[in-house]
């Protein structure tokens, strides 16, 4: 009996391994770099008189770097991880053997260990007014899709393009940008395929079209997210830099008249770039897979809406909380205090329970928290301004460093989470743009290079893992993976053009 297990153990042990391959050699990779960075000489990377703080925050940010690309464990971990880290190493909670200046010690103490950053602005992270808009716009989504508003509104929208191929092709990627500019796009993406499901089942097997319309919904989620600052997590990362006091103060030191960006304002300058840039994938989708000569479509959608008190109070509660979202600039309501009044009156109202908020993606939102720690790491380190004083960047051409902010993003997202890309990039780009001054005004300024790299984000679409609705469309069989490629490369190059001329000429 012992001999039995004693052979299987083997066995057993390689499975693991070839299981778990991935996340060994990403974390082994990233455990290397973390405690290499620590013990190089800063002088390697062109920064020699970091302070040891500021040197622990270059070495948390390549593990999480390491680990977001690797995905060697899940995103959202890494985003916890870099918390926890923080707290553990540059905080004024910091392990009694790790070496953190305070207030209290000399100048050279501190120049060369460097002021540790608060723990309480660490763990504020968590509850970052960004990931309380995320948070409102959740629960919002869960209220419309537990009472059925969403199958409410969607039948006579989509009631609207008839049954020509072309329209309703058109139809579903409009209805589908328009849920995903305010609810999840992967919740979105599940809900519009559902109403799909029977248009694809009643097409001839043979008919391109199909993959036309399987291809709608990635391309409007993804797209569609594009739109508002809670469309999608890259979108809030980049208007938490944007309006961050910091970042506003020097710029308005370089004389530039910047202020913070509005809900009204994100989706008066995108918007546009959604709206051309679906036009654009719905002419390509059209041409890439044609429908049949006389095909007719009829959509026939099923799903129970609920009648009665609840199903006005979240209608109610959806409509009055979009349009404080819009008249911020009137009503003198921020964004983000707008976004916890539908969380207090639909849990008041018993119509969200306890039960219903455990469906939130809580690790969506530790996703972000983890990205904001990030940043508030080379922020308060000083890593930031060293950054920026160190590296010539007003002598780099503006355009270049747009384009290649968004080539670098786009490219990245296609393959890992989009909103570890720009929790990545971000940071270190707010800086870069910071760093260059006025020079970046002849592109947009620093609002087009963050605009346009979240919007980069969003454009990464060209394979079934680059985002859930990507994945979403796939699980349908009716997709080749070379047939996302090809629509998902052109639209995200053409939507990215004019996306990026838009940026560049209406700032």
């Amino acid at each position: 009996m012992s001999s039995s297990t004693t052979e299987t153990e083997p066995s057993s042990m390689s499975l693991w391994f070839k299981q778990n391959l991935k996340s060994v050699i990403g974390g082994v990779i990233a455990l290397l770099a973390y405690f290499g960075v620590l013990y190089m000489d800063p002088a390697v990377y062109g920064l020699p008189n970091l302070s040891l703080i500021e040197i622990r925050v270059v070495a948390i940010f390549l593990t999480a770097a390491i680990l977001w690309i690797s995905e060697a464990i899940p995103t959202w971990c890494t985003s916890v991880l870099i918390i926890v880290v923080m707290l553990l190493t540059v905080s004024d909670s910091a392990l009694w053997f790790v070496d953190v200046a305070t207030a209290k010690d000399s100048p050279e103490v501190q120049q060369s260990v460097g002021l540790a950053i608060s723990y309480k602005s660490i763990m504020a992270t968590f509850a970052d007014p960004v990931v309380m808009l995320f948070l409102g716009g959740f629960v919002l989504a869960l209220a419309v899709e537990k009472v059925g508003l969403d199958v409410l509104m969607a039948k006579p929208l989509l009631a609207l393009f008839g049954t020509r191929p072309a329209s309703v092709l058109a139809g579903f990627i409009l209805v589908t940008a328009l849920f995903s500019a305010f609810i999840s796009n992967t919740a979105t993406a599940a809900m519009m395929l559902a109403f799909l499901a029977p248009v694809l089942r009643s097409l001839p097997g043979n008919s391109r079209g199909k993959i036309a319309l399987a291809m709608a919904i990635p391309l409007g989620a993804n797209v569609g997210g594009i739109a508002t600052p809670i469309g999608t997590p890259p979108n809030a990362i980049a208007m938490k830099y944007l309006n961050d006091s910091a970042t506003l103060d020097k710029l308005r030191e370089l004389g530039q008249d910047v202020h913070e960006v509005s809900f009204s304002e994100w989706c008066a300058e995108m918007t546009p770039v959604t709206l051309i840039t679906l036009a654009i994938g719905w002419v390509v989708l059209l041409w890439l897979f044609p429908f049949q000569k006389g095909e007719r479509i009829t959509i026939n959608i099923q799903g129970v809406v609920q009648k009665g008190r609840n199903t006005w109070i979240v209608a109610a509660t959806f409509i009055v909380t979009v349009l404080l979202w819009f008249t911020g600039e009137w009503n003198h309501l921020n964004a983000n205090t707008v976004a916890l009044i539908p969380v207090c009156m639909l849990c008041v109202t018993g119509i969200l329970t306890k039960k219903d908020l455990e469906k939130i993606n809580w690790s969506v939102l530790w996703m972000v928290a983890g990205g904001f720690a990030l940043g508030l790491g080379f922020n308060k380190s000083g890593l930031a301004n060293d950054l920026v004083t160190s590296i010539p960047f007003a002598e780099w051409s503006p355009m270049v460093v747009l384009i290649v902010a968004g080539i670098v993003c786009w490219t990245l997202s296609n393959f890992i989470s989009n909103s570890a890309t720009a929790a990545l990039l971000i940071p270190i780009l707010c800086a870069v743009g910071t760093g260059m001054g006025d020079t970046l005004l002849e592109v947009g300024g620093l609002r087009a290079l963050l605009f346009g790299t979240a919007m980069a984000a969003s454009l990464a679409m060209t394979l079934p893992i680059s985002t859930p609705p990507n994945a979403i469309a796939s699980s349908t069989g009716i997709i080749s993976t070379s047939d996302m490629a090809k629509a998902g490369l052109i639209i995200g190059i053409l939507g990215g053009v004019v996306g990026y001329m838009i940026l560049i000429f209406s700032n």
